[in-house]
């Protein structure tokens, strides 16, 4: 009898634990979390501020990793950045507010293709990770960016200006009761990036606490890499 996906749901993948060396010598700790059948694509994530307690167990992406293999065809990698500690260890390094975490971008990035021989990246930012993906995920090999309740605190006009340049999608979820940026403030900041689609999400705040908050992340981050695989089953 099926049963409903529950926040503590785990479906089938080949997950592995990897490290990814810095060019700096840092060790990062991560994992891979790979589909048994066809990859539909591959999403490299990059976790909210480690101060605040951010790391790549945050519940959005553990549930993403758990999930979206099987429902999806989505390889997921995630890592912590520098100084950053979770279940699977702690990354080597300390936390430098969003400045050497440039290398540990870069090295992610660089590891997806070297070591992992994906075809087609995509970036996924929440919070803290939006500005990293913003200011360092400008490797041409990345088919989009998803940025998950963005603040643009550390984005610059100048940053933006590059995305609207280079003219690659991004798709923006901006919660209604944001911390740091709601949607009327987002909608000015992209105003100038015309590639940019801003979804703003009723009712929702920068956590995206609740199943259902989960379900219309996981469902949007589909959307963009593999949109006939939605909907996204409820039950299993």
């Amino acid at each position: 009898m099926p049963e409903l996906i529950r926040p503590s749901t785990v479906l089938p993948a080949n997950r592995q634990p990897i490290t990814i060396k810095t060019s700096d010598g840092l060790n990062l700790i991560g994992e891979v979390a790979t589909p048994s059948g066809e990859i539909t694509g591959s999403l490299l994530m990059l976790h909210p501020n480690p101060s605040g307690g951010g790391m790549m167990d945050s519940h959005i992406y553990k549930k993403a990793a758990n999930r979206l293999p099987a429902m999806a065809g989505i390889q997921i990698i995630r890592f912590n950045t520098r100084g950053t500690e979770s279940e699977a260890g702690k990354s080597d390094g300390e936390f430098d507010q969003g400045r050497s975490e440039k290398l540990d971008v870069l090295a992610a990035i660089d590891y997806c293709f070297d070591q992992l021989n994906v075809k087609d990246l995509y970036i996924v930012g929440w919070s803290f990770g939006t500005e990293l993906a913003l200011k360092y995920a400008h490797d041409a090999r990345i088919k989009a960016l998803i940025l998950l309740s963005p603040p643009l605190i550390a984005t610059s006009d100048e940053d933006l200006a590059f995305w609207a340049k280079d003219g690659r999608p991004i798709t923006a979820l901006v919660p209604e009761h944001d911390d740091y940026l709601k949607p009327d403030a987002a909608r000015v900041r992209f105003s100038k990036v015309p590639n940019v689609k801003e979804i703003d999400v009723s009712g929702a705040k920068h956590l995206w606490v609740g199943e259902p908050m989960v379900y219309l992340v996981l469902s949007e981050i589909v959307r963009v890499i593999a949109p006939n695989r939605l909907p996204l089953p409820e039950e299993i």
